[in-house]
């Protein structure tokens, strides 16, 4: 079964993705227009990305000196084809309104029709930043700052990137030290700017470093617009504690009119060097100094020190935009993590019908003289292909889902809106999580299917694990995305969104037991939900974060499974909804990834739910020296 006969499913047989063509804002769309774009990006990974996957691994981007004497990346030819074929496809303006310059797409298509470049290589990338960045400049910056900025990401004329994490910082960004002062004749202060007038917005000069910048220097565009987060000083000059000062500000690489023309200066952000990487090989991660003195543009303002930027909504509210970009990253590198789980199944799946490898237990297996059985014949095989179907299947199902959620915000009326916005908010840290713990662990059971050939370059599978992990850490980390879901996403607006996920799980099981076949699993769906509520209370019991949050982890493990395990019972019932009609081997292929799921996995809760609902507190307690 081939990832376009599940993206059918998921979008049409069970999403009902061709509805939404009944709203005002995408009513010129059919599925025949839906299809055509996923044709067009299909035949794009095809014949631009998936041939050239193991080349951006091994040539890896290297640095030279330029002209202005400041380095430079350089990156094979295959991935700037690969960047210019997206950019033309109109892919990175696919949700964006007819009248600038984009498709009007619903958000579930655009996610359905990306999958295809993380399945053909996901180290060239699909422009995620770039979008990202931009829908952050159109919601929360000025007109101007949309028309420049944001317009020419849009249609692919500029790359963007976002500049959090800091070389002393990492994901604690109270702790960032990068400066923002406002430029000359301006007052440094909170409130009150006395800005000279910069139709592209007040301008600061920012000095510090940042680290971990995907994408953060190229030549595949002719410009990088940077987001960037740095501190305000008070009036005393000093940064000020914790997240209060924080402010985004829009940084280009190279400096540029009202018009969006290029002005011929150079910023001052200069590359410091590249980060080496376990996967992800062919996308470039720098380190960045801004304002260190290499350039000093003057953009009609004067000489001052530190890089040009603008400020992108109001100060001090740095991170409550930047997380608008976040958390659309957050559900794309789950998005990511799924493509490349189901890539190594799909090449463990072929390996497993064609490579001959032993015998059957008992009877014939014990005739040596009998022929060999191919490795799919042999039930441990189809253990591991299943639990890689089940992880990837049911994550893309699950990222779907949330896509879909998204065009609910956006579109549906206003109480739907707020219901989906609310259940978005819970999935949030489980769509970017549980995929990239599960479907790196469907990577490592392909290479056990492909025996010592696994963890050899012959075959690509060690590629899709080495790039695959690194999603646990990337948007925030394992334990972030834990810390977010009990501490925070469970419990805001009065658990208002954990109770609409229990009446969406509650709706499902409803319709399942109408279903003689499904009714057991309804009944251990509803029972496992039941554990992730009282182990919630169990935790916060005490009312210390310190008790509710040390087993944090284990929570979201077992919140992801049961989430997927809803979503599992959900797809099996559009399944038995037509089986008897269709009787296909992807139906049954379906059903039998939600039992394994129910049998295999949904079980695992327990253990896991101990330790929260016990606040076991051996990881909090033990001391140092123990180590």
């Amino acid at each position: 079964m081939s990832l376009r006969t599940t993206l059918d499913f998921l979008l049409y047989d069970w999403l009902n993705a061709d509805s939404l063509n009944q709203r005002f804002r995408f009513s010129d769309h059919s599925r025949e227009t839906f299809d055509a774009v996923l044709d067009t990006c299909e035949r794009i990974a095809r014949e631009k990305y998936a041939p050239f996957n193991r080349l951006v691994d091994t040539q890896e981007p290297r640095t030279e000196v330029g002209s202005d004497g400041a380095l430079r990346v350089i990156l094979p030819q295959a991935t700037h084809d690969a960047r210019a074929a997206y950019a033309e496809s109109g892919m990175l303006a696919a949700a964006q309104d007819y009248e600038q310059g984009g498709m009007q797409l619903p958000y579930t298509v655009e996610a359905a029709s990306n999958t295809f470049f993380g399945c053909a290589s996901i180290s060239i990338g699909s422009n995620l930043l770039s979008v990202g960045n931009a829908n952050c400049i159109r919601t929360h910056g000025t007109k101007t700052q949309a028309e420049v900025f944001a317009a020419n990401e849009f249609n692919g004329r500029w790359a963007g990137t976002m500049c959090l994490s800091e070389p002393q910082a990492g994901s604690s960004l109270s702790d960032i030290t990068t400066r923002a002062v406002p430029d000359i004749g301006t007052v440094p202060s909170l409130t009150g700017y006395g800005f000279a007038d910069d139709p592209l917005g007040p301008r600061y000069r920012i000095t510090g470093n940042k680290m971990w910048i995907s994408s953060g220097e190229h030549d595949m565009t002719e410009n990088i617009v940077h987001l960037v987060l740095a501190k305000i000083p008070d009036e005393s000059g000093k940064l000020i504690a914790g997240t209060r000062g924080i402010s985004l500000f829009i940084v280009p690489k190279k400096m540029v009119n009202a018009k969006g023309d290029l002005t011929g200066e150079r910023n001052d952000v200069v590359l410091a060097g590249l980060n080496h990487k376990l996967g992800w090989r062919g996308t470039t991660n720098t380190l960045l100094n801004f304002g260190e003195g290499a350039f000093k543009p003057d953009g009609g303002v004067g000489a001052a020190a530190g890089a040009v930027g603008y400020l992108v909504g109001k100060p001090g509210e740095g991170l409550r935009c930047m997380f608008h970009m976040m958390n659309e990253a957050r559900i794309g590198i789950g998005m990511a993590a799924t493509m490349l789980g189901l890539a190594g199944y799909y090449a463990s799946l072929d390996y497993a019908k064609n490579r001959p490898q032993g015998r059957p237990i008992g009877g014939a297996g014990k005739d040596a003289s009998a022929p060999q059985v191919r490795l799919i014949e042999h039930a441990d095989i189809k253990r591991m292909l299943l639990a890689q179907k089940s992880y990837g299947e049911g994550a893309l199902a699950l990222a779907l889902y949330c896509a879909r959620l998204v065009d609910e915000m956006r579109t549906a009326e206003p109480d739907a809106a707020n219901e989906a916005r609310l259940l978005l908010e819970v999935l949030t840290p489980i769509v970017k999580s549980w995929p990239s713990e599960w479907c790196l662990e469907a990577n490592s059971l392909a290479i056990q299917i492909h025996g010592g050939y696994g963890y050899t370059r012959d075959f690509p599978v060690e590629q899709y694990w080495r790039d695959n992990r690194l999603n646990m850490i990337h948007e925030g980390t394992h334990g972030i995305q834990a810390m977010d879901l009990l501490g925070r996403k469970v419990l805001m607006e009065d658990g208002l969104g954990l109770k609409i996920l229990k009446s969406r799980l509650q709706a499902t099981s409803d319709k399942a037991r109408a279903m003689p076949t499904l009714q057991a699993n309804a009944d251990k769906l509803c029972e496992a939900f039941l554990k992730i509520t009282d182990a919630t209370r169990a935790a916060w019991s005490t009312g210390k974060p310190s008790d509710a949050l040390a087993n944090a982890v284990p929570y979201m493990q077992a919140f992801g499974h049961v989430v997927l395990a809803w979503i599992w019972l959900d797809v099996a019932i559009s399944c038995m909804g037509r089986i008897d009609d269709v009787k296909s081997d992807a139906d049954v292929g379906r059903l039998g990834a939600m039992q394994f799921f129910f049998n295999y996995e949904l079980p695992k809760i327990d253990a896991w739910l101990s330790v929260v609902s016990s606040r076991d507190s051996i990881c909090a307690d033990l001391p140092e020296n123990a180590f």
